[in-house]
């Protein structure tokens, strides 16, 4: 069943006209939708809870996000909870349904607050909606006390009190302290065209690395094609297939292809190698004698 409203006013008033249902009826409807899937049952036991959806939604109003879209998301929330509702279990399906509620209000707060995202654990999302409160509390105690704490000691304090670590509340008080900034912006009106986003260090290879890369890479094909130069026609396809392939073929399937054993091909790679790492010394001691 689909949210089909023009604003959160009028849906708010055909909520508020919609029938109180009692325990037996609203137990009749939760069996009629879960064992016959009427979808009858359902939109009434939907419209009839929607006054809680709403009342719920209205308390997160001060995190900015639009009124409307956050009853949807408690409608959204109502509808979980009316397909996961087990009517055998002796609850009330207005208890149940407010941690659903909760939940869908609270993810579609925390996806929008911020570009970055805020919290994914149930830790990180309790600090999120519990942060200010808990702090004007402490605040409040240690006024009462005569006490003055510290940017730290608060810290402390909160991560103790919501049970999270000291790491996630300096991440969650600089996620709810900033707001997201165009990387387009300005940085003053003194720059005159001059974005935030010039300012950002080119990570990329400078032209000198590249320069090098390139050459070492080519003096490394170059070694690599004359220490294979140094090996018989077989003992190069081993190499070739076991090495130099993106899917590295088994010692198996060569001694299948070779007609020989899988531990025959090992000893033919073993010794290729060896062939290969003598050729390199051999360059490498010229190079050396070259450069002294």
């Amino acid at each position: 069943m689909a949210l089909d409203f023009n604003s959160d006013t009028s849906l708010s008033r055909r909520a508020m006209k919609a029938e109180l249902l009692d325990a037996e009826t609203e137990l009749k409807l939760a069996y009629a939708w879960r064992d016959e899937r009427c979808e009858a049952s359902l939109h009434r036991l939907i419209n009839a809870y929607m006054r809680l959806a709403i009342s719920m939604a209205s308390k997160f109003r001060r995190y900015g996000a639009p009124m409307n879209d956050l009853i949807q998301e408690a409608g959204l929330g109502l509808m979980k909870a009316a397909e996961k509702f087990d009517p055998d279990r002796g609850v009330r399906f207005s208890t149940y349904a407010v941690w659903w509620i909760k939940a869908s209000i609270q993810d579609y707060v925390m996806r929008n607050w911020s570009m970055v995202r805020t919290g994914s654990t149930s830790s990180q999302k309790s600090l999120f909606f519990n942060l200010r409160r808990v702090q004007a509390r402490l605040e409040r105690e240690a006024a009462s006390a005569g006490v003055v704490l510290d940017r730290q000691e608060m810290r402390e304090k909160i991560a103790t009190e919501v049970g999270v670590p000291l790491r996630d509340v300096e991440m969650m008080e600089g996620r709810l302290g900033g707001s997201d900034f165009s990387l387009n912006a300005t940085q003053s009106s003194e720059d005159e065209g001059r974005e935030w986003i010039d300012a950002l260090e080119d990570e990329s290879a400078q032209a000198e690395e590249t320069v090098e890369l390139k050459h070492d890479n080519a003096m490394l094909r170059e070694w690599l094609l004359m220490a294979l130069s140094a090996l018989n026609e077989r003992e190069r396809f081993i190499v070739r297939e076991r090495k130099l392939r993106e899917d590295p073929r088994t010692l198996e399937s060569l001694g299948n292809e070779l007609k020989l054993s899988k531990e025959r091909v090992r000893q033919l790679e073993a010794a290729a190698f060896a062939k290969m790492r003598k050729s390199l010394e051999a360059e490498s001691k010229e190079v050396l004698g070259f450069l002294a």
